[in-house]
């Protein structure tokens, strides 16, 4: 049994003449009950037709009683009654309809009854979506799509794209039941229908859940399965609305047409009901066809993984560096880190950041350098700790310029952990300075003692062509020297992050202010530095 009631007959009556699939009959209905939806859309077209025709076949079987009675009350005292074999309140016999019907000619009523009754054609609203588009040859096609993929899920959502004037032909429908609906009283709102979309997945999820192997249907997942749709034949049914609410459709860059979903819904908020029925017709005209589908898209939600990285090589860098299209190097930290990643997730694509970054010629040493990378796509989004390990090691004995370790599964939230108070965090480096005047140890062991020395550091001229142009006022912590003859010392520093260290050194040419020339009055620069340790804890680390 449908969950109808006698006050929605009118309604699905007005419906079906106007060329409403079952479904969309159920939805102007405010039918949420989603079972309802499941039901093979004929068999629901049937019930429907049963459930309307009951009344018609009420009004007529009292209309015949009546005359039948009046008729006997004028003959009684001329006609003997016959002996009463049957019961008194049989049914008047369908001879007795058939003549009074058969000499005049059909009713608006019949004709609108005969109409009911016709193979079901393309839905004046949905545009045959709830019709033979949301049935199992769909799941089917859906399923076969997603195994091909090979995507590993656990669960899945089902998201639809609709052709934008649906919008305009639902609003059509409204119309013409919002009269009906008013005169039976009943407090039904626009809002109240069922959307096309929800009716869709109701249907169809469960079906397509079905078809790949009982998968579980959610209303939030991390794999979604994308089903478009379109109907060129009905493209124009919007174009009225760009004349009659022009400043509703704006053109975008992005957008290959104006009439976007929410374009229209908002011109339909704002355009009268008299202005409406001015430009389109109530209800829609018939269309010929149905809607074509477009390919089914699957995504799975990025996977983030995360770790530390050692770099042992001064001519590699971290990023591939590409300067006027041509590339410099061969290759770079996140690639000979990405390329066995993404092959263990199956991953589309990448994004990799990291807690500060270094020159192409600096080492990272210690406990290495915090990064994170985000996978655009994964086909495959679950590695046991084994399998992550066993990944650590062929990215390891994949080169000997990186090393990676604590390599891990992390959330999108705990991502922004290593961003975090960045430049709040301390950072040790270890340099080797040249000096032009000869030094003994006692010329530079002063600056042992020296604590907390605070620098403004002018934007480096290295990076001013992708840095703004600012004065930056960066901490010197600490800072240790290692005498090794008169032109050469290591120096030892923790520094705020985000202190340029090279230019500490060489002054760039008075951009920071002060730096090592000045301390040691004799021209200073920088051969070699590494980074010793960067202070933020995360990832978590992982015991060997």
């Amino acid at each position: 049994m449908l969950p109808l009631k006698e006050k929605d007959k009118p309604v699905v009556q007005k419906l079906l003449s106007a060329g409403c699939c079952a479904r969309c009959v159920l939805r102007f209905c405010c039918v949420s009950v989603q079972a309802a939806y499941r039901k093979p859309h004929q068999e629901t077209l049937k019930e429907l037709q049963a459930f309307i025709g009951n009344t018609e076949n009420g009004k007529s079987q009292d209309s015949v009683a009546a005359d039948s009675t009046e008729e006997n009350n004028k003959s009684h005292d001329a006609t003997v009654p016959e002996p009463a074999d049957e019961p008194a309140d049989d049914p008047p016999s369908k001879r007795a309809k058939l003549e009074l019907s058969g000499s005049e000619a059909p009713s608006e009523e019949d004709a609108a009854e005969e109409k009911l009754t016709e193979e079901p054609s393309v839905c004046v609203v949905c545009l045959g979506i709830l019709q033979e588009l949301c049935g199992t040859s769909q799941a089917v096609k859906i399923a076969e799509k997603v195994k091909a993929e090979n995507y590993e899920f656990e669960t899945l959502v089902l998201s639809v794209s609709l052709p934008a004037q649906l919008c305009v032909r639902e609003h059509s429908c409204w119309l013409h039941v919002k009269k009906e609906l008013r005169e039976k009283s009943m407090a039904v709102d626009k809002d109240d229908v069922v959307q096309v979309k929800e009716a869709f997945k109701w249907v169809l999820q469960g079906l397509v859940a079905k078809e790949i192997g009982g998968v579980a249907v959610v209303a939030r997942s991390l794999f979604e399965i994308s089903v478009g749709f379109i109907h060129k034949e009905t493209d124009a049914d919007c174009h009225f609305l760009a004349t009659t609410c022009a400043d509703c459709f704006r053109p975008t860059k992005n957008k290959q047409s104006v009439f976007t979903r929410m374009a229209v819904v908002k011109a339909l908020e704002k355009i009268s009901d008299t202005k409406f029925l001015t430009h389109f017709a109530c209800p829609p005209a018939r269309p010929t066809s149905s809607c074509s589908s477009q390919d089914v898209q699957c995504l799975h939600q990025c996977v983030f993984v995360a770790g530390r990285y050692n770099k042992y090589s001064r001519s590699l860098p971290q990023t591939p560096w590409v300067i006027d299209g041509e590339r410099r190097m061969e290759s770079s930290v996140e690639e000979l880190i990405a390329e066995s990643v993404l092959s263990s997730f199956r991953s589309e694509g990448f994004n990799f950041s990291s807690s500060g970054r270094e020159d192409v010629d600096v080492r990272t040493l210690g406990t290495g350098r915090p990064f994170a990378m985000e996978l655009l796509n994964p086909h495959r989004s679950k590695l046991s700790r084994a399998e992550m390990k066993l990944l650590q090691e062929t990215i390891n004995n994949s080169s000997d310029k990186i090393k990676v370790r604590d390599l891990q599964i992390v959330s999108r939230e705990a991502m922004g952990k290593m961003k975090e108070g960045e430049e709040d965090k301390t950072k040790s480096y270890t340099a080797l300075v040249w000096t032009l005047k000869p030094i003994q140890s006692e010329d530079i062991a002063f600056m042992d003692d020296i604590k907390d020395l605070t620098l403004d550091q002018k934007t480096p001229l290295r990076v001013l062509h992708r840095r703004a142009l600012a004065v930056r006022p960066r901490v010197v912590h600490s800072m240790k020297t290692r005498f090794l003859d008169s032109h050469h010392f290591y120096l030892e520093m923790k520094t705020q992050a985000g202190t340029y260290i090279k230019e500490f050194v060489h002054g760039d040419f008075g951009r920071t202010k002060p730096n090592l020339c000045e301390l040691l009055k004799t021209d200073t620069d920088i051969l070699e530095l590494d980074v010793e340790s960067v202070d933020v804890d995360w990832p978590p680390s992982i015991p060997e």
